[in-house]
């Protein structure tokens, strides 16, 4: 999470967990979940999570803080209580492997108005600022695991979309960054379906696509619709959607001590890229994936196995 910014998971996470078998597929679909996994979550709805840097007043639960090589992952429940009251109140996680991250127990805590004006709310016009799109490679030369995740997110809405068929990518960056994941997940075959971007800002392509990528809004998470609302979409990370959109111009690299005041070079250097492609996070994808009711379909039940 970026500092100062929230976000609220409506499905149940977190402990308690309890076994598919005991709970039962009816159960299970109530809590989210259409497939069978090892376990299911009847942790609260509606946890809140911020960066670590935002959360103030608490101490660790140090019988709580569980973890595998040198962190807590949050598996006994909540590790950090308020430090006037002692009431659990939010879960720290920091494993490694894991996203540095608080969450928020709903019922613990209460909104209170800070003093400071706000800003204005984010909407779609932030997807056309620089800053808001966000590289496919890590500063030290690995793929994002930002963009890892999403491309997984998304890549479960376009299996549940399609229902197994073949797809067709719009050439650019959407086929060079994505083209690997999605050829596995859904291969090659006859009539495809054709899938391209779409959102606020850019002209809709023409012919319009079968299946379009669009942004969830910075704010709500909602998937953006085109006025008519009628074609199938697949939401992707506001973000990553902006950096496919308009991934801008490269920064040319001037000569050192060489050309006039005011002169860049014409030779831009290339984006450095990892040597592997862009592989989708495993249960990001996993784990959207049971959560859609298209998941139960006869043509998807090779996707997930418990």
């Amino acid at each position: 999470m970026e500092p100062a910014t929230y976000a609220v998971e409506p499905r149940p996470t977190g402990p308690p967990w309890r076994l598919w078998q005991e709970v039962g597929e009816e159960a299970a679909a109530r809590q989210g979940v259409y497939a069978p996994v090892y376990s299911v979550s009847f942790g609260a709805r509606g946890r809140i999570v911020i960066a670590p840097g935002d959360s103030r007043s608490m101490t660790l639960i140090l019988e709580k803080c569980e973890g595998y090589c040198r962190g807590v992952d949050g598996r006994a429940g909540p590790n950090l209580a308020c430090a006037g009251c002692g009431r659990a109140a939010a879960t720290r996680i920091d494993d490694c492997g894991s996203w540095q991250t608080v969450w928020l127990e709903p019922d613990a805590v209460v909104r209170r108005p800070s003093g400071l004006p706000a800003g204005p709310p984010p909407g779609w016009a932030d997807l056309e600022r620089a800053e808001h799109r966000v590289p496919p490679v890590e500063p030290d030369g690995s793929w994002s695991r930002r963009w890892e995740a999403a491309v997984g997110v998304a890549l479960a809405h376009l299996v549940a979309a399609t229902e197994k068929q073949p797809v067709t990518l719009a050439a650019g960056p959407v086929a060079e960054l994505l083209g690997h994941a999605v050829a596995r997940y859904l291969p090659p075959g006859p009539a495809p379906r054709s899938v391209g971007l779409a959102g606020p800002g850019i002209p809709e392509p023409r012919p319009r696509p079968d299946v379009l990528l669009v942004p969830r809004h910075p704010g709500t998470g909602e998937p953006w619709r085109p006025p008519d609302r009628e074609a199938t979409v697949v939401p992707l990370d506001s973000g990553v959607w902006a950096y496919l959109a308009g991934p801008g111009e490269t920064s040319p690299t001037p000569a050192t001590g060489g050309l006039p005041e005011g002169v860049l070079r014409d030779d831009y250097p290339l984006l450095s890229r990892p040597w592997y492609p862009l592989e989708p996070h495993r249960g990001a994808f996993a784990g959207t994936l049971v959560g859609l009711p298209a998941i139960r379909g006869p043509r998807l039940r090779g996707y997930h196995r418990p």
